[in-house]
């Protein structure tokens, strides 16, 4: 049963993350009208994410007290009266879309861009400023419109037994997943993806799994780069003064890739000497460099048209140095914007179920946390950690392991 309170980690300003308690959830929606459409979860993972991170550093504009996270698996225990499909004792992923499965957006799968959800812009996520939807780094979460939301695990005793991979679907796999089918990636494509942390490992695994060729990452951290290394991808130091195109070449014989991913964002570094130094263009002027004329990029990296800590006044409204000249003329495809995870996340789930990425663990390098270590796990993760935390609220992986 339910207790009284609802644990939660929330956002006290930037580098600041505490652990609070506030009160059990209702089925209400932020703006206090009743949810008959959804359903209580008791969590029984919940992920740190990259894009945590950008609110831990200032980066995307959030109010204090905001309660933390977006990738969540839980099980149901209490239903509202107009849920029909969904019942309790059902374990789920959660996608971290908020999305109503009522409007234009929805109908066409576009659950990134709900127009129901969020007064301000058609986009809700759970644990950002978008749409006051509470957070799920918590012991119970409400999820609105749960028949249309919520994804449930075929057979609880097998997705338990899987849940360090499936506690993924919730975001980081469809989102890196949502980049390769957005850059054209298909069986043997050569594949370029910029950043290797957990989105970007993710969309490593996930150009394994459609039979990419060559698949080069890049970052400026050793430690994740050897875990990509050690795991059947080329990598690119973005360190080291050689240039990335000419690393590219030393790998392939050639200075282009068929696709490219953004799995960075707003907070990017430069190259070589400027490896230390932010240009939140870097990475969309480093693409538009390296994928061949007629070629295409998926960018679900986070970008923001208020960054109040942008290294120049230009970024801080969003607005970024792109190289469009040099791109217009290779005739590219660029699609930007966060993942439509319902587009992906049964097939996802399935590949998981069936064995179908065995190696998504290794790549993936999950640590098991408790809650009440997710505040300084914020801190590791910022220091550049190769591994991907994943909150266990109720020590429910460890009781089924």
């Amino acid at each position: 049963m339910a207790g009284s309170g609802n644990r939660v980690v929330t956002f006290m300003g930037p580098m600041k993350m505490e652990l609070q308690t506030f009160d059990y959830p209702k089925l209400i929606t932020p703006k206090g009208k009743k949810a008959n459409h959804g359903a209580i979860l008791k969590i029984v993972t919940t992920n740190i994410c990259g894009s945590d991170q950008h609110i831990y550093h200032g980066r995307f504009a959030a109010p204090m007290g905001m309660v933390m996270g977006h990738e969540m698996t839980g099980e149901v225990i209490e239903v509202g009266p107009d849920v029909e499909f969904i019942k309790t004792g059902d374990l789920c992923s959660v996608p971290f879309n908020v999305s109503c499965g009522r409007c234009r957006n929805c109908k066409e799968r576009h659950t990134d861009v709900c127009m129901n959800v969020n007064d301000a812009v058609d986009c809700g996520a759970y644990g950002f400023n978008l749409g006051g939807w509470q957070g799920g780094q918590s012991d119970y979460l409400m999820v609105p419109y749960a028949d249309w939301n919520l994804l449930p695990f075929p057979d609880k005793d097998q997705a338990m037994e899987k849940i360090r991979d499936l506690t993924l679907l919730s975001d980081i796999l469809p989102t890196g997943f949502h980049g390769l089918m957005e850059a054209g990636a298909k069986v043997g494509s050569t594949v370029y993806i910029a950043g290797a942390g957990p989105v970007g490992r993710c969309a490593a695994a996930g150009a394994r799994l459609i039979g990419a060729s060559c698949i080069i990452v890049a970052d400026t951290n050793r430690a994740r780069l050897d875990l990509m290394k050690n795991n059947g991808c080329e990598v690119v130091d973005l360190t080291k003064d050689t240039p990335v195109a000419d690393q590219i070449e030393a790998i392939l014989g050639k200075r282009e890739v068929d696709c490219g991913v953004d799995c960075v964002g707003l907070e990017a570094h430069g190259c070589g000497p400027e490896a230390d130094s932010e240009h939140s263009e870097a990475v969309i002027n480093t693409l538009i460099e390296v994928v061949r004329a007629g070629g295409a990029m998926g960018v679900p990296g986070i970008y923001t048209d208020a960054d109040p800590k942008a290294s120049t006044d230009l970024t801080k409204k969003g607005q970024l140095p792109v190289d469009f000249g040099k791109a217009w003329i290779k005739s590219p495809k660029l699609t930007a914007g966060q993942a439509p995870i319902m587009h992906y996340n049964r097939d996802l789930m399935m590949a998981i179920l069936w064995d179908r990425m065995p190696y998504l663990g290794a790549m993936l390098n999950t640590e098991i946390i408790t809650l009440e270590q997710a505040p300084d796990a914020y801190k590791t993760f910022s220091e550049g950690s190769p591994k991907k935390f994943v909150i266990d609220p109720h020590g429910s992986v460890k009781k089924a392991a």
